[in-house]
């Protein structure tokens, strides 16, 4: 009987320390797009969240590149952890447009997962536009054994614990769509997501409207032009298995404004149900109602 309950006694202390998550995106904006708002919750809860950008974004702007733009684009990464009140956002030295899936950028996710002792971590899929996009999610999915390897990236502890690997949404149908094993109702984060967005002046307001053809719909005025950001990122996209899948965390008829969505990758630990609950507790608090 003590032993019993001296293990619930362990269980309940794990269950009570804060969580270690880890989004990795290609480029210093990719994670606040995909996951900043869960990120806002989980950080709000008092769990630690760090985000990592495996380029330096020095090829993403239409009138500037180079070091100068990845100084701007690490500041504005910088500055968009603050808002979102996240612990850490790391830009690593890699050029924007020539990521490639090699030993040595495998070898630098390995030291950043090991050394932020991640739980879970979050990535791109590998069918994506964007090569970087792809080949981001190729160095995670090699990662996602070696991390448990002691000789392999031997200066850096190995995990005793496989974290659970997810990806980001997408909307890309092959070879594969986006499977949405885990939905975040963001309402309550949307607000201070697009802030940290804001955040991206670069991106946001000069570099993909540029490329989108839609510059002169980008609005001058700080608060004006924030408003209009606040418009693009609706689910005017959202489908009928995302719905479906909300409806699994959050009951039967409901229908969210915002949301982010997590695919569960077949590599690394494979959660139960209840262990999703547990990594994100927000969808353990929707249980108990």
């Amino acid at each position: 009987m003590q032993i019993l309950l001296l293990l619930a006694l362990l269980a309940a202390s794990l269950a009570a320390q804060p969580l270690r998550i880890i989004a990795i995106g290609a480029h210093p904006d990719d994670c606040d797009i995909k996951f900043g708002g869960t990120a806002v919750m989980l950080a709000k809860m008092g769990h630690q969240v760090k985000f990592v950008s495996v380029t330096n974004g020095d090829a993403g702007h239409h009138e500037m590149g180079g070091q100068v733009l990845a100084n701007r684009r690490r500041a504005e990464a910088k500055e968009s952890a603050r808002r979102l009140g996240i612990a850490e956002y790391e830009v690593m030295e890699n050029h924007d447009g020539e990521l490639m899936p090699t030993l040595d950028v495998r070898r630098q996710i390995i030291r950043a997962i090991r050394q932020w002792k991640a739980d879970v971590v979050i990535t791109h899929r590998t069918n994506d536009y964007h090569p970087d996009h792809r080949n981001t999610g190729i160095l995670i999915q090699d990662a996602a054994y070696m991390v448990q390897v002691p000789n392999v990236v031997s200066d850096t502890p190995p995990l005793r614990r496989n974290p659970v690997f997810l990806y980001f949404s997408d909307y890309f149908q092959r070879p594969n769509p986006f499977r949405p094993d885990i939905v975040i109702d963001i309402a309550d984060a949307f607000e201070q997501k697009v802030n940290g967005l804001d955040a991206h002046v670069s991106q946001f307001y000069e570099w993909l409207p540029w490329v989108s053809g839609v510059s002169a719909e980008v609005p001058k005025d700080p608060a004006a032009r924030k408003d209009w950001l606040r418009t693009q990122r609706t689910n005017a996209r959202l489908n009928d298995t995302t719905k479906a899948a909300y409806e699994k965390w959050y009951g039967p008829g409901k229908t969210p404004k915002y949301l982010e969505a997590f695919e569960i990758c077949e590599y690394g630990r494979q959660p139960t149900e209840a262990e999703i609950r547990q990594l994100f507790p927000m969808l353990k608090e929707i249980s108990k109602k």
